[in-house]
């Protein structure tokens, strides 16, 4: 009985360990959290409002100039953009990031897949993890060590890329996977075509074509323009994963911190059963002896 007690008491201490770690990370992760939280938030409007000009802009110029990002072609060759985070300890969230990438195929390019025509370009270790060992999928780029310095500028590497090599014909459509920040508990997990820039969709049934007044001329100011918005949207995008991953985080930890209190009372209470039984026994052991002395 005595060995059994041992092992239920070293249980209840690894248990507190574990459940002192789970609470300071969580801790440290709404620490993360409100920074991350304060950056997409400034951020979604002004990102937001460049996307609809970009759009408005393209449908606007149709015919007029030439935009590159904006040539549809004939889907031969898929690019997908997955970000991802660096760790782990945030329950499914890069496997829900992950496996959209893979709906996305079953959903559209079925045919691209089966000629091997899928690539992936990382933006976060754990995205790179997965695809690599995934057949059939190939991973061009990664920019694993993006979030150790989180910036426009080392964003921009990646948004340069992918705009270089649409423009060559490299690949014919470019998606990217992320995690869209609604709240500390919530992330919608989304798949969002960026290139070629898609046309918004008309409001109404009139034809009339917005008619915009460029300075300098419209080619020159569209070649200056056009890729700062790709870039500030593909900002836009990694900042709003990486508000998801320190909710996805904080969330995991509470849950395993409450896991962890479950299973010390559970323990607790095996030992205290454990330890009561060995009493009893003890006292029977005694009360036995002093019986048969009684008796001799």
């Amino acid at each position: 009985m005595s060995g059994k007690l041992k092992e239920v008491r070293t249980r209840i201490s690894s248990v507190k360990s574990t459940q002192q770690i789970t609470s300071a990370m969580k801790l440290v992760a709404a620490s993360k959290l409100r920074r991350a939280q304060n950056a997409i938030t400034d951020m979604r409007p002004y990102a937001q409002k460049l996307t609809e000009m970009l759009s408005n802009i393209v449908a606007a110029s149709e015919g007029d100039v030439n935009i590159a990002l904006a040539e549809s072609r004939d889907v031969e060759k898929v690019m997908f953009v997955c970000i991802t985070s660096d760790r782990g300890l945030c329950g499914a969230f890069n496997a829900n990031i992950c496996k959209s990438i893979l709906r996305r195929i079953d959903e559209k390019y079925q045919a691209q897949f089966a000629a091997g025509n899928v690539s992936v370009l990382c933006i976060g270790k754990k995205g790179g993890d997965f695809f690599r060992r995934r057949e059939g999928i190939q991973v061009v780029e990664d920019h694993e060590g993006l979030f150790k310095d989180l910036s426009f500028e080392n964003c921009s590497l990646a948004a340069d890329w992918l705009m270089d090599n649409y423009a060559l014909g490299e690949f014919d459509v470019v998606e990217v996977a992320y995690a869209q920040f609604k709240n500390a508990v919530q992330q919608n997990f989304l798949c969002v075509q960026t290139m070629p820039i898609k046309k918004p969709k008309a409001k109404t049934e009139s034809k009339t074509k917005t008619d915009f007044i460029f300075e300098p001329g419209q080619q020159v100011l569209l070649e200056q323009l056009v890729p700062k918005i790709i870039r500030t949207q593909l900002f836009s995008f990694v900042l709003d994963n990486h508000a998801s991953e320190h909710g996805a985080r904080m969330t995991a930890m509470d849950s395993a911190t409450e896991n962890a209190e479950e299973m010390l009372r559970t323990l607790k209470l095996a030992y205290n059963k454990a330890r009561q039984a060995a009493i009893t026994t003890e006292i029977s052991e005694i009360a036995a002896g002093a019986d048969a002395l009684k008796g001799a």
